[in-house]
């Protein structure tokens, strides 16, 4: 119920207010049955945008430190993405990344849509990241198709550390379905995980017109971050 209240009353006419968002190939979405909808991944607003536009629900995996935060403010935000129907992932090793994949296909088994960022995190530059295979593990053993999206003007609207988002406008593309069953019994194959996921990223690619990178997310930031403190390091006086 506050999932639908969120949508039509509260958070979606807002949204729609605010970015003002374009919508490009929403009929690639199916009327019924288990989907996993693909995107890229730049701004916090991402979460709310594309449930905000669909007719249908959605269920986004989202990462645990949105429902494990500290103090009023922590406990507001875990309540709010529990409300919404959003199902926290722990990224701390691989077996949690079994236990997303396993929440993720419970989704997808009540023939529901799961929404995925297959880099595993906002980009902090505005590129697209190389994905992690987990959707593709998703993709073959339910043998959903995968719909890519990208996101389009939310890094402009809303890029990471902003708070509030500008008001400007924003695209939502949605890509023709992706069908792997030809991959059907190999989800225990690395190389054809690696090849299901580099397609579908490449099919996001193609949507956003983003600069892609082919490292993860996670590892550039790291070594953003401490390339940075080096830097700072080097310009700190000597006495």
């Amino acid at each position: 119920m506050f999932y639908y209240l969120l949508k039509y009353v509260i958070l979606g006419p807002l949204l729609r207010l605010v970015f003002r968002p374009r919508i490009e190939g929403l009929d690639h979405i199916p009327e019924s049955g288990p989907a996993i909808v693909a995107g890229n991944h730049l701004s916090f607003s991402d979460h709310f945008l594309m449930p905000a536009i669909l007719k249908r629900r959605i269920t986004f995996l989202a990462k645990a430190e949105y429902f494990t935060g500290p103090g009023i403010k922590g406990r507001l935000t875990a309540a709010f993405f529990r409300s919404a129907g959003q199902i926290p992932v722990d990224r701390s090793g691989k077996e949690a990344g079994q236990a997303a994949i396993r929440e993720g296909l419970g989704v997808l088994a009540a023939d529901e849509l799961l929404g995925v960022y297959p880099e595993g995190t906002r980009s902090h530059d505005g590129r697209l990241y190389k994905g992690k295979v987990g959707v593709a593990v998703m993709a073959l053993k339910s043998r959903a198709p995968v719909i890519p999206c990208a996101m389009i003007g939310t890094f402009e609207a809303q890029p990471p550390g902003k708070v509030l988002p500008r008001v400007r406008p924003v695209t939502i593309r949605f890509g023709k379905p992706l069908d792997f069953s030809r991959y059907e019994g190999m989800e225990d194959e690395k190389a054809i995980l690696r090849a299901v996921t580099d397609e579908i990223m490449y099919a996001i690619l193609t949507l956003s017109e983003q600069e892609y990178v082919d490292q993860y997310a996670a590892v550039a930031k790291a070594a953003g971050a401490s390339t940075a403190k080096e830097r700072a390091f080097r310009r700190l006086p000597l006495s």
